[in-house]
């Protein structure tokens, strides 16, 4: 078994989504047998945690998973904890959906991973 850095990317809507539009970027370690399977075990973290509640203000807030964007290679430990996460406003939704899309296209086609080097 290996260890993975995943950046798993969600948007927040709070009510209908009349507000500068929000992303959580979270970094999570994942433990799996290959860079595909780390992957997978990401993108199923991803979609489990899709959520909506109902706000102090009574708007639905919605957790919607986007994709994953970076997988990195690690020698680490840790399986599925999050070591980062900041949630962003952009200006052009659409476009960092796009984008986020296209990043995680490339870890499939390309095996585009990157590796952290461990003390």
């Amino acid at each position: 078994m290996h260890w993975y850095l995943a950046k798993i990317i969600f948007r927040i809507i709070c009510g209908e989504g009349e507000h500068t539009p929000q992303f959580d970027e979270q970094l999570r370690l994942i433990q799996a047998g290959d860079a595909e399977a780390a992957y997978q075990k990401a993108k199923q973290i991803g979609e489990m945690e899709q959520t909506s509640f109902v706000n102090q203000l009574q708007k639905l807030v919605q957790w919607q998973f986007i994709n994953i964007a970076d997988l990195y290679a690690m020698k680490s430990e840790m399986d599925g904890a999050e070591v980062f996460s900041r949630i962003v406003e952009i200006a052009d939704p659409s476009g960092y959906m796009v984008d986020v899309h296209n990043r995680s296209a490339r870890l499939l086609m390309q095996e585009e991973f990157h590796y952290i080097q461990t003390a």
